[in-house]
């Protein structure tokens, strides 16, 4: 009996410490807290002076890994930015430092975030005393559908030059000029000669017509007439847009081994009236 006592006795001793042991070696789980809330970096472009091209060439280096040097890249997931208004390419680069801006464009974040407000707007102002360049149009016929016959970019040139009234689509020349030269004022972008695919996957970004811009006004705009265009006219814009350059360019570049053989003499001939711009075709 007194045998059976020590061995209880026993047991309960060995159950203590090895609980105690589990105690000692064990990690306590974490309190489940909310994830650190991170404020916003708040940008204000109102409280700075007009870009310094100067100064923006230097500070732009950076983005000529994926922009190339003069803003014309040679990579069509990349958009054109030479030629853009100053304005524009600053508020563009606040947006996605400010992280309001997803999708590609958050992988630019590291490269904007160091920069000041000033920063931007000399860079702007550097892209924007470059010359744009421009690309060729598809113009192949499509084989069915409702544009059955037509040449592909014809479908964009109808739809950037004209709209669609009945489905409330407005022509896209109505902001962004004949040219696709945009409108600095209210920072309509520069959109003739940009690259289709950046062209399509932006137009479908405004489509989904949800933005976390704190304020969308820009954005919803541009959500209003994409809101009815199908995957074909989106891609037919942006093969349109592609192409879309102004013919005083292909003038002046037809013109200039004459005006450089010409005599020192010579008055030089009066520049030549801008014709309707139509996209190059490829």
């Amino acid at each position: 009996m007194r045998h059976a006592r020590v061995l209880v006795l026993a047991g309960l001793a060995t159950a203590v410490v090895g609980a105690v042991a589990f105690a000692q070696t064990t990690v306590a789980p974490l309190p489940d807290n909310a994830p650190v809330q991170v404020a916003p970096l708040e940008i204000d472009l109102t409280k700075t002076s007009w870009g310094d091209a100067t100064a923006g060439q230097a500070k732009a280096s950076a983005c000529a890994a994926c922009h190339g040097a003069d803003g014309n890249p040679s990579d069509p997931q990349y958009p054109r930015i030479a030629g853009q208004s100053e304005r524009y390419v600053a508020h563009q680069m606040a947006l996605i430092a400010s992280g309001q801006r997803g999708g590609m464009a958050v992988a630019m974040v590291p490269f904007v975030q160091g920069l000041t407000p000033q920063d931007m707007r000399d860079i702007g102002a550097y892209y924007a005393t470059q010359k744009a360049g421009a690309g060729l149009a598809d113009d192949g016929l499509i084989a069915d559908g409702a544009y059955k016959g037509m040449k592909f970019y014809e479908v964009g040139q109808q739809l950037y030059r004209n709209g669609d009234a009945a489905r409330g689509i407005p022509a896209c020349m109505a902001c962004h000029g004949p040219s696709g030269a945009g409108n600095p004022g209210p920072a309509y972008p520069h959109v003739g000669g940009q690259h289709q695919d950046y062209v399509a996957r932006r137009l479908q970004e405004y489509r989904t017509g949800t933005s976390t811009e704190k304020d969308p006004a820009l954005f919803n705009i541009m959500a209003q007439v994409t809101h009815a265009l199908t995957d074909q006219e989106i891609q037919a814009l942006g093969t349109y847009l592609q192409g879309l350059h102004d013919r005083a360019d292909d003038a002046a570049s037809a013109t200039a081994p004459a005006a450089h053989a010409a005599p020192a003499t010579t008055p030089a001939a009066p520049p030549a009236p801008a014709a309707e711009p139509a996209p190059q075709q490829s």
